[in-house]
């Protein structure tokens, strides 16, 4: 349980969580390792994890269709202490991505939202704290996201 809190107190998502607190989630989290090409989750499957990367590295990836073929495209790679499958903790909606270890031995802490939402509301000031950071992390995402489409393009229209 040690080693959890630890891990979760690098998360951005855990960010200004009491000790008291960090103890109350970690007792929620299950490790588990997947070997390299391993899928963590598939693009539209069933959405209720949160999952924080202990060791290794995780791919996200989309599917597109390309000349007729559906090609899979690699938009972000994930490292230690950081976090996916948040958007799951505000509704349980298809994922919009895939998710697999990068590399061997690619340790997740698993947690489960239907027993952090029980938390949440049994302990109010941390439920809203998460959520907070929660908010910041998806504003952040959108944020970096916007810009790429921009870059995409800016760059498209300087080619034609």
């Amino acid at each position: 349980m040690k080693a959890f809190v630890n891990f979760l107190k690098q998360s951005d998502i855990f960010y200004q969580l009491t000790p008291t607190q960090l103890e109350l989630v970690s007792n929620l989290c299950e490790q588990v390792t997947y070997q390299a090409g391993e899928i963590v989750f598939k693009e539209n499957s069933n959405s209720k994890e949160l999952y924080i990367i202990t060791q290794g590295e995780v791919e996200i990836a989309i599917y597109t269709e390309s000349s007729n073929t559906n090609e899979e495209v690699v938009i972000a790679k994930l490292r230690r202490g950081q976090s996916f499958g948040e958007v799951a903790l505000v509704d349980e909606g298809l994922r919009s991505a895939s998710a697999r270890a990068a590399q061997k031995d690619t340790s997740l802490i698993v947690i489960h939202r239907e027993k952090l939402i029980m938390i949440c509301e049994s302990y109010p000031q941390l439920g809203y704290r998460l959520m907070q950071n929660l908010a910041a992390d998806l504003a952040m995402k959108i944020r970096n996201t916007d810009l790429r489409i921009r870059e995409q393009m800016l760059y498209a229209t300087q080619t034609n």
